[in-house]
């Protein structure tokens, strides 16, 4: 059934784009929406004992948004291969108050990090840091509201409360005691620099989580240099504190032939013992562990044809460090070569 209804909304999404094409030449209707679409194909290969490789389709989203009003905006983002599952990403409904002031409700990224809000198609490597991926990456269902000071140096507030169970269909239609909150302050101190601190508030089983984060980067020409720090704690020291890193850099080279720009890429990224799944041990009742301490250190070349973020080619080498006696090693969480073709329309 679940698979009929993305299939349903896919096909809708294209005829609603053939529409849209017929029309064009004439007026069209200020409700019209805009069609994006984000496809990331991947081969990764795994330099190890039994050299293990796959294809993998990491991303097939599609999103209609538009204005039904001009102080009324709509966002519906579904994903039909999220690593070979379908998901229902964004689906909310805003309105912008007065041009400082904006109120979403419905399911969206909860306001938190840097690289976790960041779409596929403004990746600057083939997979996500561990911040973004394993620590601080919530999407869940509620209302936001997002504030901009115009001051001589700009700051963004953001805002939430969630439902606090994340993106689980079964959890969305319960009732719940505790709710999730958000925090995420943004400061523009140049136009080609940014400064963000968030902290987040999480309670998906009976534990309570408390997240801060602190980041910023630094654009220069074509240089852009980036760090982000994550704290975790779990209430009542049910689980060990978990710090997570992420420090990356890129350099752009402007070319004027077919390939459009050349981007190199280095990236370092750490986390400590985590645990996601709040699973407890039967007999101490203690939080386990499931997702071993690791580094990584990627380096990557990104080949964009045309404009930016239109057509890339992604090359990344990712090392993994962890300790002698780990044992819960994810399998995709090894050395490995990455190539990947991301296309957005």
């Amino acid at each position: 059934m679940k698979r009929k209804i993305y299939l349903l909304l896919a096909l809708c999404c294209f005829q609603t784009y053939l529409l849209y094409a017929q029309k064009k030449e004439s007026a069209s209707p200020a409700w019209m929406p805009a069609i994006h679409g984000t496809i990331r194909a991947k081969y990764e290969f795994q330099n190890g004992e039994e050299d293990p490789h796959r294809f993998q389709v990491r991303n097939a989203r599609f999103s209609l948004s538009g204005h039904i009003l001009p102080t009324v905006f709509y966002k519906a983002e579904m994903d039909l291969s999220d690593k070979g599952e379908q998901r229902m990403l964004d689906a909310y409904a805003r309105l912008e108050l007065l041009p400082q002031l904006k109120v979403t409700a419905g399911q969206m990224r909860v306001p938190f990090t840097i690289d976790a809000h960041r779409s596929p198609h403004l990746l600057y490597f083939a997979n996500r840091s561990f911040i973004a991926k394993q620590v601080g990456s919530v999407r869940d269902v509620g209302v936001a509201v997002n504030y901009r000071l115009d001051t001589f140096i700009p700051v963004v507030l953001e805002t939430g409360l969630f439902n606090g169970k994340g993106l689980d269909s079964e959890a969305q239609e319960q009732w719940n005691r505790d709710l999730s909150y958000s925090f995420k302050g943004r400061i523009f101190p140049s136009s080609g620099s940014n400064i963000t601190l968030g902290m987040q508030s999480t309670c998906p089983q009976d534990v309570r989580v408390f997240m801060y984060n602190l980041g910023g980067y630094y654009q220069l020409d074509n240089l852009h240099i980036e760090c982000e720090y994550l704290y975790k704690h779990y209430k009542n020291n049910q689980f060990a504190n978990v710090n997570a890193l992420n420090a990356q850099l890129s350099y752009a080279i402007p070319l004027k032939k077919t390939i459009h720009k050349i981007s190199l890429l280095a990236r370092y990224d750490r986390m400590d013992d985590h645990c996601k799944s709040f699973l407890r041990d039967v007999v101490t009742r203690q939080l386990l562990k499931d997702q071993e301490a690791r580094q990584r250190v990627t380096a990557g070349v990104t080949l964009s044809l045309g404009e930016a973020y239109q057509t890339d080619i992604r090359l990344n080498y990712e090392k993994y460090f962890y300790a002698a006696d780990a044992l819960l090693i994810d399998p995709s969480e090894k050395d490995k070569l990455v190539i990947e073709l991301m296309v957005r329309f």
